[in-house]
């Protein structure tokens, strides 16, 4: 049996520089699963031959910020705000998840995530209320196969009420994970910090949360920016206690200040925005532009999949829209002729790959199609009438691809979805073990129901 895999002829993005793509190539996969050759009629008598003639073959997208535990309560916070959000998960239905409906949720939304091209997804995982239950959560992850990076986020007694919260991240939970899951830096999952940042918790407390990441050596991701939570100036609280650093990753930014935006930059630190959620919520507008105009690459996150869907081709259309519009609308107030758009399809592209592998930590590995990183990649059919004829292949990507069009997915060379069904995977028990646990968990509270009507009661405190 052949132990290399030889894509062939494929219209390869790589996104190793912006708008590249190369018509009509090989890539040949290794059988450490890296990519080992890229190249015009590559000759190679070993390995597996896959004909991808006419077919968009690109690197594996990257979520920066995904609550994946809220997956089998998928859709509950569709009409919510923010507040509502905060008390209907996290001082509501939160509590009720067991260590296996922890495993279920991120077992169902990885899978979902590599099912529509994410090949790495930072988990931020903050409802781990027992070691169990964080346990549960990272074996998921490594069950379904995927590249990972498992931001440990605690619980809901650090998320719960009051605010700021004077509890400190669980730090004997995550060193017990550090000394002995991830006691080195390799492996498909690898492991980060989820913090709560200034607005959330007493100064002490937050001086302690990144004082352990520096001490378990881990890369840290922190909600800023977000709403009305985030106008309290938390970079300029992060700066004052001397925080900031090239190792952190910034989450939604929407409401910070441009002299924030610009300690970010100086620091080093990259941002992941969640245009849907942002909007959806009440965050305020996408930083997209804003970060760029202070020389920050912005990379995207689903985030709240219990609000919303869970793949990048979605999340890129919404970022790329929202941000022309706020960058065409002084010209429309003031009656000007828009002469060229500012942010390109190639930007967009570029965010949701090689800059986000770069904000989880990863660019070294994955996120771009180069000869010896791993071979993160995905086969987009092409049979579908959006895509015919092919004229721009990142145009329509961005524009006019979706997760029904995703055939193949490799993750390290390994082959985990093939002709548009994942590998391995029995669909007709992940629905039933998912329908289980939601029907356990909403089961526990009599307020919560499931026909969309639902608006936690913000007068209750849990």
């Amino acid at each position: 049996m052949s132990t290399r895999t030889l894509l062939r002829g494929g219209t390869v993005i790589t996104s190793a520089r912006a708008g590249e793509v190369l018509p009509d190539t090989d890539i040949l996969i290794s059988a450490d699963g890296t990519i080992e050759a890229i190249g015009h009629g590559l000759s190679v008598d070993d390995a597996e031959v896959i004909d991808v003639t006419g077919r968009i073959v690109l690197p594996g997208f990257v979520d920066t910020h995904r609550h994946t535990w809220q997956s089998v309560v998928r859709n509950v916070a569709s009409d919510w705000s923010l507040t509502e959000y905060l008390a209907g998960l996290h001082t509501g239905l939160s509590k009720f998840f067991r260590p296996e409906d922890t495993y279920t949720g991120n077992y169902l939304g990885a899978l979902e995530a590599l099912d529509a091209g994410i090949t790495t997804l930072v988990d931020w995982s903050h409802n781990l209320a027992t070691p169990a239950h964080a346990d549960a959560a990272v074996q998921a992850l490594t069950d379904t196969g995927m590249r990972a990076v498992f931001a440990h986020g605690g619980g809901n007694k650090q998320w719960g009420a009051p605010l700021p919260s004077p509890n400190n991240h669980p730090a004997e939970d995550a060193r017990r994970l550090r000394e002995t899951v991830f006691s080195s830096n390799t492996g498909l999952v690898t492991m980060a910090l989820a913090l709560r940042g200034p607005q959330f918790v007493t100064p002490e407390v937050n001086r302690h949360d990144f004082a352990l990441a520096d001490e378990l050596d881990l890369r840290v991701t922190v909600h800023v920016g977000d709403g009305y939570w985030g106008k309290s100036g938390p970079i300029r609280k992060l700066k004052d206690d001397g925080l900031l650093s090239d190792r952190i990753t910034y989450v939604h930014c929407c409401t910070l200040g441009d002299d924030e935006l610009q300690m970010i930059a100086d620091s080093g630190g990259t941002a992941s925005c969640a245009p849907d959620v942002e909007m959806q919520m009440g965050h305020g507008y996408p930083a997209t532009g804003r970060l760029l105009q202070h020389g920050i690459r912005p990379t995207f996150s689903i985030d709240v999949c219990s609000s919303n869907g869970g793949d990048m081709f979605g999340t890129m259309r919404t970022a790329i829209g929202m941000q022309r519009a706020l960058d065409n609308a002084p010209a429309v107030e003031t009656g000007e002729v828009v002469e060229r758009i500012g942010l390109s399809v190639n930007d967009v592209l570029q965010f949701a790959t090689i800059d986000g592998a770069h904000a989880a930590g990863l660019d070294h590995l994955t996120g771009s199609l180069v000869v010896g990183k791993a071979a993160d990649i995905v086969v987009l059919d092409d049979r579908a009438l959006a895509m015919t004829p092919m004229n721009n292949p990142i145009g329509a990507v961005v524009y006019n691809a979706h997760p029904g069009l995703v055939r193949d997915v490799f993750v390290q060379g390994r082959r985990v979805k093939k002709d548009g069904q994942l590998v391995g995977v029995d669909y007709a028990a992940l629905r039933s073990r998912a329908e289980a646990s939601r029907d356990y968990i909403v089961g526990e509270w009599p307020e919560a129901h499931l026909d969309g009507s639902w608006h936690p009661d913000l007068t209750v405190q849990s």
